[in-house]
C-alpha cells in the first residue's frame, strides 16, 4: 500500500514536487493501471514502490513491511528490453535463475515453457539483435516472470511497439497474468490499454501527480482483446476515464 507518499527532486537550486500525497491500496492478485499525463510522476511511483527512489515524505508498505531499499520480491519490467546482447534469448530469460543458482536443467526448463508460452520457440539461440522488437519485449516480460515474484511493476512496456504487436502481447500478457494471477501495476499513456487489461484504472493528475480517480473496470474475464472496445461497458468506461483525463492532458501541454 501507498499510504499519502509524496516526492520531491532537487535540481539547478530548485525543488520539484513530482507527487504530492499519494495513497494507493493494491489487492493481492490484482491487474491494477495507472494512467496520466507525460511528466505526472508515474515512472516516479513505481521507482519508490521497487525501492529505486526513497520517499520525500509517507510511506510504502509490501506485505505489511515498509519498502527499504531494493525488494527481490518485486518485478520490474522497463520499456527498454535491456537483454544483454551478447547471451541468447534463452540464456537471457533465464538470467534471473542462474543468479539465484538454480540447476541448469531446471532453468532451462522453466524457460523453454515461458518462451514456447509467447510464442518464441525456435527462437531460443538468437540473440537479441536478430529479434523484432515485440519478440524482445516478450522476452523482457518472461525474463521478469521466470523468477515468480509477488508483484510485478510494467512501466509502459509496450510504448515502443506498434498497435497490431501491442494489441498481441496485451493478449498474451493477459494470458499469463490469468494463469497465475499475481499482482501488476501497469503503467501506460494509452486509456484503451489501460481499460483492456485492468481490473481498476488509476487516473492521475498532471504534475505533481496525484491520484484523480480509480475507476473498477467490471467487464468479465477472459476479455477479447480484439473485440473489447465494442463492449458497451467499456464505452462507458472510457467516456468516464477520458473526461478525467482529457483536462490534466492539456494541463501538462501547457
Amino acid at each position: 500500500s501507498v499510504e499519502n507518499v509524496s516526492k520531491e527532486f532537487h535540481a539547478r537550486g530548485k525543488e520539484i514536487l513530482a507527487l504530492d500525497s499519494i495513497s494507493l491500496s493494491v489487492k493481492e492478485g490484482e491487474f491494477l493501471t495507472v494512467v496520466g499525463p507525460s511528466g505526472c510522476g508515474k515512472s516516479t511511483l513505481l521507482n519508490l514502490i521497487v525501492g529505486l527512489l526513497q520517499v520525500s515524505s509517507g510511506r510504502i508498505l509490501f506485505r505489511g513491511r515498509p519498502i527499504n531499499g531494493i525488494n527481490p520480491e518485486i518485478g520490474y519490467v522497463t520499456q527498454k528490453d535491456n537483454l544483454l546482447p551478447w547471451r541468447t534469448l534463452i540464456e537471457n530469460v533465464e538470467i534471473a535463475l542462474e543468479i539465484r543458482g538454480i540447476d541448469k536443467s531446471k532453468r532451462r526448463g522453466r524457460a523453454h515453457q515461458l518462451i514456447e508460452r509467447v510464442g518464441l520457440s525456435g527462437f531460443e539461440d538468437h540473440y537479441p539483435h536478430e529479434l523484432s522488437g515485440g519478440m524482445r519485449q516478450r522476452a523482457n516480460i518472461i525474463r521478469t516472470l521466470i523468477y515468480d515474484p509477488e508483484l510485478i511493476l510494467m512501466d509502459e512496456p509496450f510504448g515502443p511497439l506498434d498497435a497490431q504487436t501491442r494489441i498481441v502481447l496485451q493478449e498474451q500478457l493477459l494470458s499469463l497474468w490469468f494463469t497465475n494471477r499475481k499482482t501488476i501495476i501497469f503503467i501506460t499513456h494509452d486509456l484503451v490499454e489501460a481499460i483492456t487489461l485492468a481490473d481498476r484504472v488509476v487516473v492521475m493528475t498532471s504534475r505533481p501527480g496525484k491520484v484523480k480517480q480509480i475507476a473498477e473496470v467490471s467487464i468479465t474475464r477472459p476479455r477479447d482483446v480484439y473485440r473489447i472496445h465494442e463492449h458497451q461497458e467499456f464505452r462507458k468506461i472510457h467516456q468516464s476515464l477520458w473526461n478525467e483525463l482529457r483536462p490534466e492532458v492539456k494541463i501538462a501541454q501547457g
